[in-house]
């Protein structure tokens, strides 16, 4: 096959916000990835745009998004803009018949982001959100335990994601431009917790502060369809934390994304159990390709890659169409975060809702 025929049967995809993030782990990815080409770039910040181009060198740039979408060519949009954009950009894209590969979160508000599900409804194309932890072997690993009954009945979890205070762009320091905690952070753990217990959140209980920025800390109590209580505190301006534990009356699993090559899944009792966590600190040792494949991804994340993967294989037609977590499960993840707030507000509990 001629390199302009192999070009033609590939993905035609633009990526509007080359921020740092992009340029660090969805630009790396795309290019490298079997099937795309990287028809367009666009970003309103004419530094950003010039330090992502060497990743592209073949994409025309764009400093309006909105000239990306409707006139470059591209038949896939990953969409990396600050959050106060994301309804709007993939709203448009989906109209224009995009595939649309969105960051969390979907919207910043319940209103877009129902009009965004709508647009991708309307559109019959790819909707995929940014819920990349889901592609972590390890959260799947624990979802598998979960639904296996390893852990006998559940009894609780709680999980904790929090980041150092760094320098962040002023839209991140305020809830109405996007930023604060629960966007950034919360909702990331509210699709993981309907991810790995396969259940619904019901109902939040929240107590939402701030230190360094606005709502840049939250402590969650969620209640999942079955009565099952989970436990959350996020931060941007606390330490660099990401972990997991589950409680059922068999035994506890514990995971942290940062540290572990595995999930760790110890008896209910002590008894063996100093014994169990020896071998599984041999056991380690066996996890030597997912530490090297760790230390070579970008953020030492390797989901990144492994979630735009799986969006371009559903775009390209190679596997269906139907592929998650969808625009839906943004949705899903959003409800969460606007009930927690709401939550803080009024200092009661709140129903999640559903439509």
């Amino acid at each position: 096959m001629s390199d302009a025929v192999a070009r033609a049967a590939r993905l035609k995809v633009g990526v509007v916000g080359c921020g740092r993030v992009a340029r660090a782990a969805h630009l790396p990815a795309l290019a490298r990835a079997e099937g795309v080409e990287l028809v367009a770039l666009a970003d309103g910040d004419a530094e950003s745009l010039r330090a992502a181009a060497p990743r592209a060198p073949r994409a025309t740039l764009h400093a309006d998004w909105r000239e990306l979408v409707e006139s470059s060519g591209a038949e896939a949009v990953v969409v990396c803009l600050p959050n106060a954009l994301h309804a709007e950009a993939a709203t448009a894209a989906l109209e224009a018949g995009r595939h649309v590969y969105l960051e969390k979160p979907l919207a910043t508000n319940l209103a877009d982001a129902r009009a965004v599900v709508a647009a991708w409804r309307r559109a019959g194309t790819v909707g995929m959100i940014g819920f990349n932890y889901r592609f972590n072997r390890l959260y799947a690993a624990a979802r598998r335990h979960v639904l296996s009954g390893r852990l006998g009945g559940l009894v609780a979890a709680r999980t904790v994601f929090s980041t150092a205070e760094r320098d962040a762009p002023s839209w991140k320091r305020a809830r109405g431009s996007g930023g604060g905690a629960l966007l950034d952070l919360g909702s990331h753990h509210a699709d993981l917790v309907r991810f790995v217990f396969g259940r619904e959140v019901r109902e939040v209980s929240a107590d939402v502060w701030s230190r360094r920025g606005e709502d840049d800390c939250a402590a969650l109590r969620l209640r999942l369809s079955g009565g099952l209580i989970v436990q959350s505190f996020f931060s941007t301006a606390a330490v660099e934390e990401d972990r997991l534990e589950i409680y059922g009356d068999a035994g506890k699993l514990g995971v942290d994304r940062y540290l572990s090559l595995d999930v760790r899944v110890t008896d209910p009792t002590l008894r063996g159990a100093r014994v169990k966590r020896l071998r599984g600190a041999l056991g380690a040792l066996r996890h030597g390709a997912y530490l090297l494949e760790k230390l070579r991804a970008p953020a030492n994340e390797p989901s990144y890659a492994t979630a735009l993967l799986a969006f371009v294989a559903a775009a390209r037609g190679v596997v269906s169409r139907d592929v998650k977590p969808d625009l839906e499960d943004g949705f899903r993840s959003l409800a969460v975060v606007v009930a927690a707030e709401e939550s803080a507000r009024t200092r009661r509990p709140v129903t999640v809702s559903e439509e």
